[in-house]
């Protein structure tokens, strides 16, 4: 008699197994995180413990650049210039987003998609065209002069990129300009899923509008604010193409920032390992100042 046939167990193949699964989908995400951001992140980082011109050898210097840094006038120039851009490009816009957004959610403003789509464009101009149309804003001859000349303050008119204490000002205007519409729009979408008998309750009970926007409105929205306020920080403080193209820098260094410090570095003066150390020094700045906003925001919470 012919022993009969055993069924051999076939074991599970990896991609049956669930443990694995979640590991198999970020994969590729990973791969494509790991080439494009970490992998030139740790370049820099190498890139700034040498003195380096971009091209032939490179010779060890540890962490001679990062002291050269901490001596340097320019660097610390350019780090408060960004920390007032800052303000311009994160906190006004906040403040003006809030009060806004509050004021069309109470108002229920009819057509508020298409009122959405306007306050957005600037987002998804080119920040080249964002910067020429400034420029000729900003000309001795352009519309702003002129309309101060018409309402008859002929003593504010100035070649705003032109004057050392009107540049970084007029620079961060335009950085308002863009971020506010991102800002409102975040804190609409979030005033949008306060149920209304919460405001109804509210006004029975004889709440009025301030009572009901800090009550209410401002509790609700403090997870869309640490996103606007995250946004906002990275987009000032990796400020380039608007300083670039409007300003140059300029007048003099009234308006570098330490990203264009990098530029700078790399480029004119041929530094590499210096405009390295600039890049890894801002990337630990961008990175601990949006943690705490992030565990500030979860601790309110």
């Amino acid at each position: 008699m012919t022993e009969p046939v055993r069924r051999r167990r076939s074991r599970p193949s990896v991609l049956a197994s669930s443990r694995w699964t979640p590991y198999l989908f970020l994969a590729p995400a990973l791969v494509v995180y790991g080439a494009f951001s970490l992998y030139p992140l740790v370049r820099a980082l190498q890139f700034s413990t040498y003195e380096w011109s971009g091209f032939g050898p490179a010779t060890f210097v540890g962490l001679q650049n990062y002291a050269d840094l901490a001596a340097d006038d320019n660097f610390r120039a350019a780090l408060g210039h960004a920390f007032v851009l800052m303000f311009f490009y994160a906190v006004l816009p906040l403040v003006i987003g809030l009060a806004l957004a509050a004021i069309l959610r109470r108002g229920q403003v009819r057509g508020m998609g298409f009122f959405r789509t306007i306050i957005f464009l600037p987002q998804v101009i080119a920040l080249a065209v964002v910067a020429v149309a400034w420029r000729q804003i900003y000309a001795p001859n352009g519309p702003l002069n002129q309309f101060l000349q018409a309402v008859g303050l002929d003593n504010l008119a100035r070649g705003w990129l032109g004057e050392p204490g009107a540049a970084l000002p007029a620079v961060g205007f335009i950085g308002t300009w863009l971020e506010m519409g991102l800002v409102m729009l975040l804190l609409l979408a979030g005033m949008g899923r306060i149920p209304n008998e919460v405001y109804e309750a509210a006004r029975l009970d004889g709440a009025g509008a301030v009572r009901e926007f800090f009550a209410i409105t401002l509790p609700a929205v403090r997870a869309e604010i640490v996103t606007a306020l995250v946004l906002t920080v990275i987009a000032a403080l990796k400020t380039f193409d608007l300083v670039y193209l409007t300003t140059g820098g300029g007048p003099g260094t009234a308006t570098t920032v330490p990203s264009y410090e990098v530029y700078r570095r790399a480029f004119e003066l041929k530094d590499v390992g210096s405009a390295s150390a600039v890049a890894i020094v801002l990337t630990v700045i961008i990175f601990v100042i949006n943690l705490g906003i992030t565990r500030i925001g979860e601790r309110e919470a």
